[in-house]
């Protein structure tokens, strides 16, 4: 797929043509979208420090070192085998077992999914001047948190007190999940303000290399996360990363060569920041065998 990827390109558009408009770029246009981009590690390492604070109490930077790796992983390997690394790195920086980091991990990513479907309802409504059906779609949709939250509430009351056997492992999964609005809450304020501003730092980058309105290229980041958290994604990404921006933006009649470049590129800088991050990880402080977590 990735060979596939690099081969599509130069074929229909070629890597010299794609690549061009980066010298055109404003240098601190550049610096400001890389400074944004690592300002939404650090709202996405808050989120998970403020999760977990009791266990990440005073290691912020370590968490922050966590995020930086864990998101490398997760951009580059295949079919999503970076997210093993969250409870890796959970366990080995914080002694966080996987049977509490997981399924906080998954409910993560149920935040996100949840916050970037409902950001594209209001970008589509935007665009398509607010079709009479996507309101009640959009109420209902931003209504499932609390349902969820209602629901695991039902769940846990079931399996309190279970002792033994897989009663007692679901009710440890469920005890790791919030237990009060006030963390209900909080872990969703912060997916909503780190998407916002990701969001609006890649809608930036893609409007530098596509005349398009800002509405627009709202969906097309959005069509590039969402196809980074299906199951079928490929090394970095490659292929099915541009597949989801070209085919979000075919309704508005975007010319497929410049959706294409457009795509490419602002998936080089999804990348060159990734591994950028990962550079900056390398710096920052771990933590040694026995030793407490620090600032």
């Amino acid at each position: 797929m990735f060979l596939a990827c690099v081969v599509a390109v130069q074929i229909y558009y070629g890597w010299g043509r794609v690549l061009a408009p980066w010298l055109e770029v404003a240098p601190g246009a550049l610096l400001a979208t890389l400074i944004l981009t690592f300002i939404s590690y650090a709202l996405r390492s808050l989120r998970v420090y403020d999760y977990f604070h009791a266990q990440l109490r005073g290691g912020f930077t370590l968490c922050f070192k966590l995020t930086l790796q864990h998101n490398l992983l997760n951009n580059l390997l295949p079919m999503r085998t970076g997210e093993i690394s969250f409870p890796v790195l959970m366990a080995r920086y914080f002694d966080v077992p996987a049977t509490a980091s997981v399924p906080v991990l998954f409910w993560f990513r149920l935040m996100d999914l949840h916050a970037l479907v409902a950001i594209a309802l209001f970008a589509v409504g935007d665009a398509w001047l607010a079709q009479s059906y996507l309101l009640p779609v959009t109420l209902l949709w931003m209504l499932l948190p609390l349902a969820a939250y209602f629901a695991h509430n039902g769940l846990a009351s079931q399996f309190a007190g279970a002792s033994h056997g897989s009663k007692k492992f679901v009710a440890k999964v469920l005890a790791s999940l919030p237990q009060t609005p006030r963390e209900f809450w909080r872990a969703w304020l912060w997916t909503w303000i780190n998407w916002l501003v990701k969001l609006g730092v890649f809608a930036w980058v893609f409007q530098l290399f596509a005349p398009v309105p800002w509405s627009v290229a709202g969906l097309a980041a959005i069509a590039g996360d969402i196809s980074s958290v299906l199951p079928i994604h490929g090394v970095a990404g490659a292929g099915t990363y541009e597949a989801g921006i070209v085919a979000a933006l075919l309704p508005f009649k975007i010319a497929p060569d410049i959706a294409l470049s457009a795509a490419v590129n602002l998936h080089l800088f999804l990348l060159g920041s990734t591994m950028l991050g990962g550079l900056v990880a390398v710096f920052l402080p771990g933590r040694e065998k026995g030793e407490l977590p620090s600032m």
